[in-house]
């Protein structure tokens, strides 16, 4: 069984930054694809950004270059750094990771609960 446990969501003013930590634990062979989504309400799911086991990363449109994504293999854990944040960023935002079992060897996919981020003055 594997856990993701998100921290670092909270309250902050326009312009502010946040950062996202994602950490995951159990029986853990390999962290494949990482990735951030954010769910507003009344919305979809969307995705924010990813990460692959080589580094490569890929955002959406409305927060590049705003936001980085980052991952520490070491630790198992990714992060998503958060700059110059709007009021539309407001969402609960979830990690999500495709991760090969230690146990069985097969490559499940996971999340974490949930991180409530608020833009507000």
């Amino acid at each position: 069984q594997v856990q993701l446990a998100e921290s670092g969501g909270g309250l902050v003013q326009p312009g502010g930054s946040l950062r996202l930590s994602c950490a995951a634990s159990g029986s853990i062979y390999r962290l494949n694809n990482m990735g951030w989504y954010r769910q507003a309400p009344g919305k979809q799911r969307e995705l924010v950004a990813s990460i692959t086991s080589g580094g490569t990363t890929d955002y959406a449109d409305s927060v590049k270059g705003r936001f980085t994504i980052s991952r520490e293999n070491a630790k198992n854990t990714v992060y998503l750094q958060m700059d110059s944040l709007k009021p539309e960023d407001t969402a609960v935002y979830y990690c999500n990771a495709d991760i090969r079992d230690r146990r069985t060897f097969r490559v499940w996919d996971y999340w974490g609960q949930g991180t409530q981020v608020t833009v507000s003055s």
